[in-house]
């Protein structure tokens, strides 16, 4: 059992991280990569993925059991995630690592955190609650719940210094492993798709939730778009094989079999280099395509009764990152009915073939690019190492 002599300088301290979604997974793996030549000895627990178990993480339950979106699911499931979260309280209570640091997944961290700050472990929030979107009320919490905010877009640090709350702006790990200039044809040779061809990528998301709602939409535009350019190559980057075959029963059921759609395992950075256009569910992927510099239309939908509820409690204009990020409406967004397959197949169809609008999402989002631009590892562990006394 560790005991304070671990926050001892020159001792190897124990450091809790929880992650509960693919993104979070890949900043917490990023934040561990960055700490662990500072820190020689350096152990991880919690709860985390494939890349922060590459980092040495020991998780206690699967990431996958945590990943949950939407509302009503999240309710369905209370009783399983709130004994997970005790389960893992009382033994980071009984461990006293040198810090916890919840990676993203609000719901489930800033409860954890708060919990834990209260006993006295420091605790650091990595990706701070879009509270300027939705649930404004949620800085109370965070005010109570977290040490020190790390923030990934540069509009966010004013928000949380003038709430108290200490902040460290470190740009975007997504900023740095996304090229400033993409590599067009190493990814379509990578995909065995002519270097000439017009392609549309399809991302209906790597949340089952979201495959559910989007899936056929999606498909149905493919099949319109393929109407209008039968030249037209469409490819879909699933997230696993769940995904994979969840997917294929959506459109089998939907009888759309035949749409000309090829679904590759993961890939998908391959997938949206390759693009000339994508259509995208709205979250992280949005600002993935953003930087490959590509045109998109974005669409969110969920459970009718779980957007009664949702759709009164946002302030922005916006759902997608990247208009977020422009404060305007760069990129059109299709929400709930509104996300319709012909929609859909316009708004691509629009951004496949309008050059001077192409050209200036391509001056823009190099802009943004920029402006994410950060060396987030090191950032992120000087935050860290700041906050543990190193």
């Amino acid at each position: 059992m560790a005991s304070s002599a671990d926050l001892d300088v020159g001792a190897a301290p124990a450091l809790a991280l929880v992650a509960g979604e693919v993104s979070g997974d890949l900043l917490a793996a990023r934040l561990m990569a960055g700490l662990a030549p500072r820190l020689p000895g350096v152990r991880y627990s919690g709860i985390g993925g494939p890349r922060m178990l590459e980092q040495g993480l020991v998780s206690d339950v699967p990431m996958d059991t945590l990943t949950v979106r939407g509302l009503l699911p999240v309710l369905l499931r209370y009783r399983e995630l709130k004994g997970i979260q005790d389960r893992l309280r009382d033994r980071l209570l009984a461990e006293r690592p040198a810090a916890f640091i919840g990676a993203d997944y609000p719901g489930f961290n800033l409860g954890l955190e708060q919990q834990l700050r209260a006993a006295g472990i420091p605790t650091v929030h990595f990706v701070g609650p879009q509270i300027w979107a939705w649930r404004r009320a949620r800085i109370k919490k965070i005010q109570r719940a977290v040490s020190h905010m790390l923030v990934i877009f540069p509009f966010e640090e004013a928000i949380y210094r003038e709430a108290g709350v200490p902040v460290t702006y470190i740009g975007h790990p997504l900023a740095e492993t996304i090229p400033l200039q993409p590599d067009v044809a190493g990814a379509r040779r990578a995909l065995g798709i002519p270097v000439d061809a017009t392609v549309v990528t399809v991302m209906p998301g790597s949340r089952m939730a979201e495959i559910k709602y989007l899936a056929e939409p999606f498909v149905r535009a493919v099949r319109l778009l393929a109407a209008r350019d039968a030249s037209l190559r469409f490819i879909a980057p699933m997230a696993g094989e769940r995904q994979k075959a969840y997917f294929r029963q959506v459109v089998a059921q939907a009888g759309l079999q035949d749409v000309p759609l090829t679904l590759v395992d993961g890939a998908s950075h391959d997938c949206i280099a390759a693009a000339d256009a994508v259509l995208a569910a709205s979250g992280t992927a949005t600002l993935e395509v953003a930087l490959f510099k590509k045109p998109m239309a974005i669409a969110y939908k969920v459970l009718p009764a779980e957007w009664m509820i949702i759709r009164h409690m946002g302030y922005l204009p916006w759902i997608g990152l990247p208009n977020i990020l422009a404060r305007e409406f760069l990129v059109p967004e299709f929400l709930q009915h509104a996300a319709t397959p012909e929609a859909l197949a316009d708004a691509l169809w629009f951004q496949l073939t309008e050059e001077n609008n192409r050209a200036r999402l391509r001056e823009r989002f190099t802009e943004m690019h920029h402006g994410l631009l950060r060396d987030s590892a090191r950032a992120s562990a000087d935050a860290v190492l700041r906050v543990i006394g190193r």
